[in-house]
């Protein structure tokens, strides 16, 4: 006799992209002149030894757009994703961020996440919960995606502007926003 095969689990968020698209558009607002109050000095500087400056984390936040602009767009071609995990070190050392001026690293981030904003807001709601694998994590919804990558975002832009509050708070990859 056969066994029937595991079902899968996939979670889900009860909003939708375009719900993300807004959250994210909000946040790019409230935070862009935040961050274009910082001067070049201050975003070379880390918070603390051992952690990135402030450019490092947006190199971190532009690699993220990135590789979530492909997901969104990917997962609207087929049933599932499967999206290769990615390795932040390495992106942030090898994306150069270090040696951008600090203008030109906040022009590309705002507009890397107005776009992604712009693609959220027009992902078909039949997309939403193709299921979608980013490296060995448990599938997550697309629109679980979009959600956990503006409370990421969030997460880091607090390292940057906030860093008192940010201290000891680490991010929890895919976990409910509650």
């Amino acid at each position: 006799m056969s066994q029937a095969p595991a079902r899968l689990t996939i979670r889900a968020m009860p909003s939708s992209c375009a719900d993300a698209a807004a959250l994210l558009a909000r946040s790019l607002a409230e935070h862009e002149p935040r961050l274009r109050a910082l001067d070049e000095e201050a975003s070379a500087r880390p918070r603390e030894v051992g952690k990135w400056a402030p450019r490092q984390v947006l190199g971190h936040l532009i690699d993220s757009a990135f590789n979530n602009y492909h997901r969104v767009i990917r997962a609207q071609q087929a049933n599932e994703l499967r999206f290769p995990g990615y390795q932040q070190e390495h992106w942030v050392d090898a994306g150069g961020y270090t040696r951008r001026p600090w203008t030109e690293l906040i022009d590309l981030w705002t507009q890397v996440n107005r776009q992604f904003a712009h693609a959220l807001a027009g992902a078909p709601a039949a997309h939403e919960n193709t299921p979608c694998f980013v490296g060995e994590d448990a599938p997550v919804t697309l629109a679980f995606l979009a959600h956990d990558y503006v409370r990421h975002l969030e997460h880091h832009l607090r390292q940057v502007l906030d860093p008192a509050r940010a201290a000891g708070q680490k991010y929890q990859p895919f976990a409910d926003p509650s």
